[in-house]
């Protein structure tokens, strides 16, 4: 390595990657030049330098720009566990906003100290769940205050705390982040000290005042494993995956646009010719395969008793003919369309990506006219092109971007056409998933989570030329 990329790596706080040793550098080296699953198409092949966190193509650099036990603006700890993330512009600045996916007890991963010697420095009303001080509850949210020109994050505070297992989320076009709860325990349920029930979604401010939201869950979106939202710009409809299994597809109607508090009405999706419809396609093909590339017209379930004290909110709409989806994960809305990850469905359970496309008429009462469509719009079984697909994004040119919750994750774009490509390769945490990726609203820099040991990356490079096609 030359001195000028010594002092690069140096001066840009580039994490050193000298205790991961040469194992690594040789199981990732045969990658580096497999960098396009669908040849011709992407950045370029991956390369590996020491001292590096990620194989990037040619002309892109990722910094390390927050790690988890960093002091805070506000004397707190940033927290572990890092999961997914919503950018924003305000005052000139990046906004972000990360959840972390802490349980109950997992006190060294929260924002206090191990033995919450720094709690005094915030009211505990602010805490959702204090778990009687025996279970205290330390997932919730954190929100930086980035600059994009210096490249370096100005402030980081806690925006939201006392919540189980802050999964993933969305941002909504009000500026506001909704993080999910992927958790439904119980308030003293057998022999946890929970105080509040779980299962919720938090809407958090995107602003750079330091402080803490109030913890007011939006309980007419629904008590269920929740994963992750999208929200309609025009309309404000609510769309929302599930991590379950047997999970359904929802979307909440609210009473107003963009006050979710105000109540809504829960929903979930079914295939108007299939009712009780399983896309998993688990195992060897079937006659009851779910097809890719088929368009399927749908229709919306109304959803009762949607606090669901039970946990039972996708059987029973399974029941009324919803369709149902293998672990719905990362979601999100781009121009006229959203897309959603299923992470362990498909034959091989390599993982699902899945295409919706609302109605002209979408919530309205002349929706039946033109329903909506639902397509399968990827099932690769195979791990080149693609493998547990997490959270996911769109990028400004308009392919979706995925992240891989497996062993050596990658960060893989997909074209509209479904050709793939790889960005990155996680060379310095290879059992660490990728989290959380989500654009500047500029369009420069890619931020990205690595889960453990808590690390919030900015990559930057020629990003606006797109990929070679």
């Amino acid at each position: 390595m030359d001195n000028s990329r010594r002092s690069f790596i140096k001066n840009t706080g580039l994490v050193s990657l000298g205790f991961i040793g040469l194992n690594n550098y040789a199981a990732n080296a045969a990658m580096d030049i497999f960098s396009l699953s669908d040849a011709g198409i992407g950045f370029g092949p991956l390369s590996y330098r020491e001292g590096d966190v990620l194989s990037l193509p040619k002309g892109f650099v990722a910094k390390v720009i927050s790690r988890k036990g960093d002091q805070m603006a506000d004397g707190l700890l940033v927290p572990g566990m890092y999961d997914g993330m919503g950018s924003f512009a305000v005052k000139g600045k990046t906004i972000l906003i990360r959840n972390h996916e802490n349980v109950p007890g997992a006190d060294e991963l929260g924002p206090f100290g191990k033995n919450h010697e720094l709690i005094h420095k915030i009211d505990k009303d602010k805490i959702y769940d204090f778990g009687k001080g025996k279970d205290l509850c330390v997932g919730g949210t954190t929100t930086l205050v980035y600059d994009e020109q210096k490249q370096q994050v100005e402030a980081q505070y806690l925006s939201l705390i006392g919540t189980i297992r802050n999964c993933a989320g969305g941002i909504t076009p009000w500026k506001s982040w909704i993080t999910c709860e992927e958790n439904t325990f119980k308030a003293a349920a057998g022999d946890n000290s929970l105080e509040k029930d779980h299962g919720f979604n938090f809407e958090i401010a995107a602003t750079d005042r330091v402080g803490i939201a109030d913890p007011h869950p939006i309980k007419d979106m629904g008590r269920f494993t929740h994963e992750a939202v999208a929200v309609q710009p025009k309309t404000g409809i609510v769309y929302q995956t599930e991590d379950e299994g047997n999970s359904l597809f929802y979307r909440y109607l609210p009473n107003a646009y963009g006050k979710l508090h105000k109540g809504g009405k829960l929903q979930c999706l079914a295939i108007r010719e299939w009712k009780s419809a399983d896309t998993r396609n688990y195992g060897s093909l079937t006659t009851n395969r779910f097809p890719e590339k088929k368009s399927f017209e749908v229709e919306w379930i109304d959803l009762e008793d949607v606090q669901a004290p039970d946990g039972d909110l996708r059987l029973r709409g399974f029941d009324l003919g919803a369709a149902r989806f293998s672990r719905g994960e990362g979601i999100w809305y781009g121009k006229n369309e959203l897309f959603f990850a299923c992470t362990d469905g498909g034959t091989t359970r390599r993982g699902q990506i899945f295409k919706y496309t609302p109605s002209k008429f979408e919530g309205q009462s002349r929706e039946k006219e033109a329903p909506g469509t639902l397509e399968l719009f990827l099932e690769p079984n195979n791990v080149e092109t693609f493998q547990n697909c997490d959270n996911l994004t769109i990028a400004p040119w308009g392919d979706v971007i995925i992240c891989e919750d497996k062993h050596d994750p990658r960060i893989i774009g997909i074209t509209p056409q479904g050709k793939t490509y790889v960005i990155a390769k996680n060379v310095g945490y290879r059992n660490s998933e990728f989290a959380g990726p989500v654009f500047s609203p500029g369009g420069n820099t890619l931020f990205v989570n690595i889960q453990s040991p808590g690390l919030t990356l900015a990559i930057t490079g020629p990003w606006k030329k797109g990929p070679i096609l």
